[in-house]
C-alpha cells in the first residue's frame, strides 16, 4: 500500500480542468434527465423535482438549496474544499441552463437517458470528488463522513438518494420514478466502484509500492 500521506497533489491548473470537466459532464446528464422528465437524487435531484413544479429554473434552485451546506464544508472540509465545490456548483447551475442551447436531442430514449445520464453524472462527480471538490448538499456530507469515519461515499449517497427519490412519486409519473431509481443506482454505483481511499494510486504507484514490498 502507498502511503497516502505520501499521495501527490493535484496542481491548481489541474484542479480547475477537472471541475470544468466534471461540472460539464454533470450539465450534460442534467440536461437529458430534464428532457426525458425523470428524476435523481441528491440537491440537484430536488432542484429538478421543484424545477418541475415551480416557475423557478434548475439553476436558481440548484444553487440556493446548496447555500446552507457551506458552512459545515468550511469548518470541517476546509476552505479550499469550500471554494472548489462553490465554483463547481455555481458552473453547473450556469451549464444547466445554457446547455440546451448547445445541444438538442430530436429523439432520446428514456431508458438510454436513464443509463448514460446516471453514468455521466455519476463520472462527474467522481472527477470532482478526486479533486477536493463537490456538487454541495449530499456530496459535502458524504465526503465529509468518508474522510472522517471512512464510510464509503457512493453506498452513503445512495442510500440517501434513494430516500430523496420517495418524493419523486408526487411530482412524476410512477414510470419515470422507476427509472429515476435506476439511474441513481447506476450514478451511485459508478462513485462506489471508483472512489474509494486508497485503492487507486496510479500505475507509477502501484508499481513502486510493490518493488518496495518485495525488498
Amino acid at each position: 500500500m502507498v502511503d497516502q500521506a505520501n499521495e501527490i497533489q493535484h496542481k491548481w491548473h489541474e484542479d480547475i480542468i477537472a471541475i470544468v470537466t466534471g461540472t460539464l459532464l454533470v450539465a450534460l446528464g442534467v440536461t437529458m434527465y430534464k428532457h426525458t422528465l425523470l428524476g435523481t437524487g441528491g440537491i440537484n435531484g430536488l432542484a429538478l423535482l421543484l424545477n418541475y413544479v415551480t416557475p423557478f429554473g434548475f439553476g436558481l434552485l440548484f444553487f440556493v438549496l446548496n447555500l446552507p451546506f457551506y458552512w459545515l464544508a468550511w469548518k470541517r472540509l476546509g476552505a479550499a474544499y469550500t471554494i472548489r465545490t462553490f465554483g463547481a456548483v455555481a458552473l453547473v447551475s450556469l451549464l444547466v441552463q445554457v446547455t440546451p442551447s448547445l445541444i438538442s436531442f430530436d429523439h432520446l430514449n428514456p431508458y438510454f437517458a436513464t443509463i448514460i445520464g446516471g453514468i455521466l453524472m455519476g463520472t462527474g462527480l467522481l472527477i470532482l470528488f478526486r479533486h477536493k471538490a463537490g456538487l454541495g448538499g449530499v456530496n459535502i456530507l458524504v465526503v465529509y463522513l468518508q474522510e472522517t469515519y471512512n464510510i464509503r461515499a457512493g453506498y452513503l449517497q445512495m442510500g440517501i438518494d434513494l430516500a430523496i427519490l420517495v418524493g419523486a412519486f408526487f411530482v412524476l409519473p410512477f414510470d419515470k420514478v422507476l427509472l429515476s431509481i435506476v439511474g441513481a443506482l447506476v450514478l451511485n454505483l459508478v462513485i462506489a466502484m471508483n472512489f474509494r481511499p486508497g485503492r487507486y494510486v496510479g500505475f507509477s504507484g502501484a508499481f513502486v509500492a510493490q518493488k518496495q514490498e518485495k525488498k
